[in-house]
């Protein structure tokens, strides 16, 4: 066996054990569903700024409801 043959192994050897580390600490952390699957991390994602404005109206919204029913308690 030549030594390229050997880190070749190795390396694919790796890369299964990141992915069986990933799943246990998705499982660790609730994560429901999710599986790590191929090579690199996942990027955060970014809202635009319509979705970042209807969420904000959304939880505004939210949260004078729940201060009306604060007060009406």
């Amino acid at each position: 066996m030549d030594t390229q043959q050997i880190i070749s192994e190795l390396e694919s050897e790796r890369d299964r054990l990141e992915q069986a580390i990933s799943a246990l600490r998705g499982s660790m952390s609730g994560r429901r569903g999710v599986t790590a699957i191929g090579k690199g991390r996942r990027g955060r994602r970014r809202l635009s700024a319509a979705a970042k404005r209807r969420i904000s109206e959304m939880m505004k919204k939210r949260w004078a409801e729940r201060k009306r029913a604060a007060k009406a308690a």
